[in-house]
């Protein structure tokens, strides 16, 4: 059981299309259980993460995100791309568009954020300069060109905590510190993925104009619509990037996500 890319599928997209001979793993970690789909694409075996689990019955403060990175390493996955589905602050960020993710800001309150809370694991201060993969950055940007997607190459995404949708003054107060789209799942994935040695690139698909933007009170079914609208995009462009990792190789070591820091005092 070895897969070398890691997909985590977000909100609407629950399912491994496009794999072949998949079959579904529960994988056990010190951190409790996760479920992984293992499938084949062009001769490689990936492995497929529903975030929120088959039927979306996990929400986004609940969501065990130590156990999942954990699981993915501990299968051998040393590229992650992930989707996400955000509301925009930025009017050029449209219902539609995607968002190549390269900065976030953390507004997150009670969830688990590290694999280093001292003890056997020690302390580790990892640098966030640039906490997305540069170069599973570049290819997702490419192919989202290739597929005709309006992408936009770079954004900042405002994590919350959830489950509830922001206030406007909370957006505006986003807008103010430099905000382009807010999620609730992308904190602390990244960080755990970056702590694990694994390079992480994120896909943003924005569903909606956030609080305040949107002249409508926003529904989890509105960001359903238009991710399932917007699900054939997301899939062909999740998959054209994988096709580019697997001819350029698994063992680019340029971007320097793999250098990860031993504990502090060691």
């Amino acid at each position: 059981m070895n897969a070398d890319i890691g997909i985590i599928g977000g909100t609407g997209l629950y399912n491994p299309d496009m794999l072949e001979d998949v079959r579904e793993y529960t994988i056990n970690t010190v951190y409790g259980d996760a479920v992984v789909l293992l499938g084949r694409f062009a001769g490689k075996s990936m492995a497929f993460l529903p975030r929120h689990g088959e039927k979306h019955t996990v929400p986004p403060h609940l969501i065990n995100y130590r156990a999942n990175i954990m699981a993915l390493k501990e299968i051998g996955v040393k590229n992650i791309i992930a989707t996400a589905s955000v509301g925009s602050l930025n009017l050029e960020m449209k219902p539609g568009d995607l968002v190549i993710i390269d900065q976030f800001i953390d507004f997150t309150k009670y969830r688990p954020l590290t694999f280093y809370d001292g003890g056997e694991n020690g302390v580790v201060h990892t640098d966030m300069t640039e906490p997305y993969c540069p170069r599973l950055r570049k290819v997702l940007i490419a192919s989202s060109a290739d597929m005709g997607a309006n992408v936009h190459p770079q954004g900042v995404y405002v994590c919350t905590e959830g489950p509830r949708f922001e206030t406007p003054a909370e957006i505006r107060m986003f807008q103010k510190l430099g905000g382009d789209v807010v999620g609730m799942t992308n904190v602390p994935e990244v960080v755990l993925a970056r702590e694990k040695g694994i390079c992480y690139a994120a896909v943003a698909v924005v569903t909606n104009y956030a609080a305040g933007i949107s002249p409508i009170p926003l529904t989890h079914e509105e960001v359903v619509q238009v991710m399932n609208k917007n699900l054939n995009l997301v899939r062909d462009v999740i998959f054209k990037a994988a096709e580019k990792i697997i001819s350029s190789g698994y063992n680019d070591v340029s971007c320097g996500c793999r250098a990860v820091p031993g504990p502090v005092g060691n």
